[in-house]
């Protein structure tokens, strides 16, 4: 384990752990949220038991980003907003290292994508003492193998192959850091409507046919907007709907997402 000296650019007061192995980030993140003050990244080079949203085995080959945020925890109303602002931290990071900001889109409400393909996934939850944890996982050298995804899953893609960057975790995780801090002082200042519209300008299949599945619902329906809780707003022949946690499917190239 260690706690380098930060590098340039890492914002003020924010802590920073670097771990060479870990069961998970998220597990890690828990049992130091009675001894941070302030936010902290913890990142890990190998993780051996990483998941993600749901339970999900993540996939965490050495190369890629693994590190969870421990922050103190936002009024509940807000908490689950910061999966939009962990979201918009790292399509910025993805636009600052690469200069591709145009190659990136976020899926709803809180997956990176690249020329379509999941680049990275977000998972928040609440630890004590109210604390809140932001995994964040990001393909920068190798993607899983389609063979280990769920039926339907989007096909993921790795930073390196699909624009051929080569981007090391600990490289990454300083732009990330830096964005996050940004989109979260904007967070704090102004409230979720700039989160909105920002996370709106970068949306996938915005406009677009979309399927939204629960375990036992499913809506289809033309994605028409976020309202202010975050919530996907689906145009329906029965009219507008808000959906707040479902799994989602694109029209003619399935994806999926979950509320954080």
């Amino acid at each position: 384990m260690s706690a380098s000296a930060a590098p340039a650019g890492w914002p003020d007061g924010v802590g920073r752990v670097i771990l060479d192995e870990a069961p998970s980030t998220m597990a890690e993140a828990a049992a130091r949220a009675g001894e941070a003050p302030g936010p902290l990244w913890i990142m890990a080079r190998r993780q051996t038991a990483g998941r993600g949203r749901r339970g999900r085995a993540w996939a965490d080959p050495p190369g890629n980003l693994a590190a969870t945020l421990l922050t103190p925890a936002p009024e509940t109303e807000r908490a689950a907003l910061m999966s939009f602002v962990a979201a918009l931290a790292l399509f910025d990071a993805c636009a600052e290292v690469t200069g591709r900001p145009e190659a990136f889109a976020l899926k709803w409400p809180n997956d990176v994508l690249l020329h379509g393909g999941k680049l990275a996934g977000i998972l928040l939850e609440t630890v004590a003492p109210a604390h809140l944890a932001i995994g964040i996982g990001v393909n920068l050298r190798h993607a899983p193998e389609p063979a280990t995804l769920d039926p339907g899953a989007v096909a993921p893609v790795s930073l390196a192959e699909g624009l051929g960057a080569e981007v090391g975790p600990e490289a990454f995780l300083t732009p990330l850091a830096r964005a996050f801090e940004a989109r979260a002082r904007s967070f704090a200042t102004y409230g979720f409507a700039p989160i909105r519209t920002a996370w709106l300008d970068r949306a996938a299949r915005k406009g677009e046919t979309v399927t939204a599945r629960t375990g036992s619902h499913e809506v289809t329906g033309r994605f028409e907007t976020l309202d202010d809780a975050g919530r996907l707003i689906l145009a329906t022949p029965a009219g507008r709907q808000a959906i707040a946690a479902a799994e989602v499917f694109f029209a003619g190239g399935e994806a999926h997402a979950a509320r954080g």
